[in-house]
């Protein structure tokens, strides 16, 4: 059997994997423009980094961080239960403690059943409050800060090489997966030049 026959899958094979490589080095390389034979080459990532950037930053503030949602989970009646005991903690040490070194006084007049009643009560209102307070507090929090804003220069910020790094982090698999299929479907091309030739032959 002719030797070529043999090479014509495996170079094949390799050309598509070659070609696949090629085509993942060119979303991160070159990093700056180049022109090579009167047409300039840039990576994909590094032209569109900008562009990448407000898209992600409208994604994160309008999709995955919106400040109505971080507002829901705050004011739920259980999660204002979970930060109470601490609260309550404070009280207990300021009426016991922090009091009769301020008013003396009163102190003396301040017993164990007293404390607790006032501490009841502190609780009580702060239960109440705390919703509408924390709802007030995020609106001035949305307004001073713009998530969108700060997302958008971040990304926009990342160097070449450190975007290209997250990039391989998260789709490395995916890009060895491109990779083979290249090599893969070279060789199935390989292989139907061989019968082709075969059959004409």
């Amino acid at each position: 059997m002719n030797i070529w026959l043999v090479l014509i899958p495996l170079i094949s094979a390799f050309i598509g994997w070659f070609t696949n490589w090629i085509a993942i080095k060119m979303l991160f390389h070159p990093r700056e423009p180049k022109k090579i034979l009167g047409m300039t080459f840039h990576g994909i990532f590094p032209k569109r980094q900008q562009q990448f950037a407000e898209k992600l930053g409208k994604l994160v503030s309008q999709e995955l961080l919106s400040f109505s949602d971080i507002e829901q989970k705050i004011t739920r009646p259980e999660n204002i239960k979970k930060i109470m005991p601490s609260i309550e903690a404070h009280i207990d040490n300021f009426l016991r403690n922090k009091l009769s070194e301020v008013f003396p006084v009163i102190s003396m007049f301040i017993g164990d059943k007293t404390i607790n009643q006032l501490k009841e009560v502190f609780i009580t209102e702060l239960e109440t409050i705390f919703p509408s307070t924390l709802k007030s507090y995020m609106g001035t929090l949305q307004q001073d800060l713009d998530l969108e804003k700060i997302v958008v220069e971040k990304v926009a910020a990342f160097s070449s090489d450190k975007l290209e790094a997250i990039l391989y982090q998260i789709m490395a698999k995916e890009f060895r997966f491109v990779e083979i299929i290249g090599a893969v479907l070279g060789f199935v091309i390989g292989l139907l030049q061989v019968a082709l030739t075969l059959l004409t032959n």
